[in-house]
């Protein structure tokens, strides 16, 4: 692909939160998959872990789990019923209604140890962002293929929850998961900050 074009594909994806009702087939999730662990990572150690949701009962039990946890947060700070369970209900039918779900774990295992904590840290901020960039090299992976993608952070918020519900094997971290399918409304480009007031050159 020319750089032009190239440049014009990375514009051109978008945060995609409305699905066809179709399945994503397995040939093309493993390609979109296989493009993913090209990513870079500190070291090379490749952290990132993918847990693959297609079941329908599974993501049920997913979004009620998550769902729980984030209802407990909602009630903490203070907001009134009927709001928290509009937030909860529409975060629950995101999740539901996407044909298929990736979330993206941290496996430390094979991240360098430190006595210290300041480089401890570092290491695990690293593979934070290994993982990252092989999501992003799976959103612009399934961006190629057709698929829309969205980014969400909840699994942060909800470990535990996650890791429960999806039985995760022991050491994973959660870390985020992309609503993954074929798009059934693409949104417009939202406005992107001028590189003027976020470049500095030296």
């Amino acid at each position: 692909m020319p750089g032009d074009e190239l440049l014009h594909f990375i514009r051109s994806r978008r945060s995609v939160r409305r699905f066809q009702p179709q399945a994503v087939p397995p040939g093309v999730l493993e390609s979109v998959l296989g493009a993913a662990i090209w990513a870079p990572s500190a070291h090379n150690r490749q952290p990132w872990r993918f847990a693959v949701v297609r079941s329908a009962a599974i993501k049920t039990r997913l979004a009620d789990q998550m769902g729980a946890e984030f209802r407990r947060d909602l009630q903490r700070d203070g907001l009134l019923p009927e709001v928290i369970a509009a937030q909860v209900e529409r975060s629950r039918q995101r999740i539901l209604e996407a044909p298929l779900l990736i979330v993206l774990s941290l496996d430390p295992a094979d991240l360098d140890t430190y006595p210290d904590q300041a480089r401890s840290q570092a290491e695990h901020i690293m593979a934070v962002q290994s993982v990252a960039m092989a999501g992003q090299a799976l959103m612009l992976a399934a961006h190629a293929c057709g698929l829309g993608t969205v980014w969400m952070c909840a699994p942060l918020f909800a470990p535990a929850a996650v890791s429960q519900a999806l039985d995760l094997p022991p050491g994973w971290q959660p870390q985020g998961m992309l609503l993954t399918g074929y798009p059934a409304q693409v949104p417009p480009p939202r406005p992107r900050r001028p590189l003027s007031e976020i470049t500095r050159y030296y």
